[in-house]
């Protein structure tokens, strides 16, 4: 089966579904990920003020974390780090389409569209545009994941909420999951933000808690053709 994962920023697809990729590529499945933002530039007043190396240095972030995932290949695109909302919504859907077009994934895994962050509300709209279930579109099914400090800190208020319904046990996977967090850096932050090495265990145990499992990560189905 090829599956894509189609995150906004370097570490969203680890923090994501990290430990589910990881389970695919062990029961051999090609899964491809593609990162559509260059993930830095936001920290700077004026975009083109940002440092070029810096941006490249997380991209080869991204391609360790990939490589130990297991990943087929990693696609990286250039979208404005926090500014999505500034690009045509029909360019990244173009960008999305042009990767199911070569990869003909049969299941994409993306962003949740309630969450806080607005790339990951852009790239959840773009994605569903992208693989609306026309006859010649090989996307057969697509979740939707959380993203610890974005799909939690919109605390309900903006819709759709996340609502889970589909639970991946990654207790053989989920230290894999928190090694490549680890190679971003600065992007992990020290306990108890959310996206700390003991915050990551603690929501993969509460969503394994649910189904009776060490360790899962939380999805909500989209939408399935059969």
């Amino acid at each position: 089966m090829d599956v894509l994962i189609v995150a906004a920023h370097p570490d969203d697809e680890v923090l994501g579904c990290g430990g589910t990729v990881a389970r695919m590529v062990r029961e051999e499945n090609s899964v491809y990920i593609a990162i559509l933002g260059e993930g830095i530039t936001s920290r700077y007043d004026e975009r083109e003020r940002a440092d070029r190396g810096l941006v490249d240095a997380l991209h080869a972030r991204s391609r360790q974390a990939a490589g130990l995932l297991g990943a087929s290949e990693l696609f990286t695109h250039n979208l404005p780090d926090n500014r999505f909302d500034t690009v045509p919504l029909l360019d990244v859907v173009k960008i999305v389409e042009g990767l199911i077009e070569s990869l003909k994934p049969e299941v994409i895994y993306t962003h949740h569209g309630g969450d806080l962050n607005i790339d990951h509300q852009v790239v959840h709209r773009a994605v569903l545009t992208a693989s609306r279930p026309l006859a010649d579109c090989p996307v057969k099914r697509l979740y939707a994941f959380e993203v610890p400090s974005s799909t939690e800190w919109s605390f309900g208020q903006l819709q759709p909420v996340f609502r889970p319904n589909v639970l991946t046990d990654i207790s053989a996977t989920l230290e894999t999951k928190i090694e490549a967090m680890g190679l971003y850096g600065d992007e992990a932050r020290p306990f108890p933000h959310p996206r700390s090495p003991e915050a990551l265990r603690a929501i993969a145990r509460k969503w394994g808690s649910v189904a009776g499992m060490e360790a899962a990560e939380a999805f909500e189905l989209i939408r399935e053709v059969r």
